[in-house]
């Protein structure tokens, strides 16, 4: 079976990787998904409204990224299905936190 395949204007094939899965627990709520995603695949949500467990138990304020660890608000899939698969979010995410993969056809 093959995937589904797109043709760019100047006419080159390529594949699509659509969004799978978003680890909530490494995502810090930057938002940088939700500003480049062309679709409405994203939204923010308060992380004490989830059962992420204690990951922010590790005090890890600052690795590097100039973000905290422990913000009060995460992303969350909001419709996965409206993906075009353009993958702009995994590109800005500094966590990298986001799957992607083909889909068949």
């Amino acid at each position: 079976m093959s995937n589904i395949t797109g043709i760019t204007r100047g006419g080159v094939e390529y594949t699509p990787e659509f969004i799978m899965t978003l680890d909530q627990t490494k995502c810090i709520g930057c938002g940088r998904c939700f500003k480049t995603c062309p679709r409405d695949v994203f939204d923010l949500v308060d992380r004490d409204d989830l059962d992420l467990g204690d990951a922010s138990d590790d005090d890890d304020w600052d690795d590097g990224d100039g973000f905290s660890d422990d913000t009060s608000m995460v992303m969350s899939l909001k419709d996965p299905m409206d993906c075009i698969g353009c993958q702009a979010c995994i590109k800005v995410c500094p966590k990298a936190c986001m799957t992607h993969q083909p889909q068949p056809r």
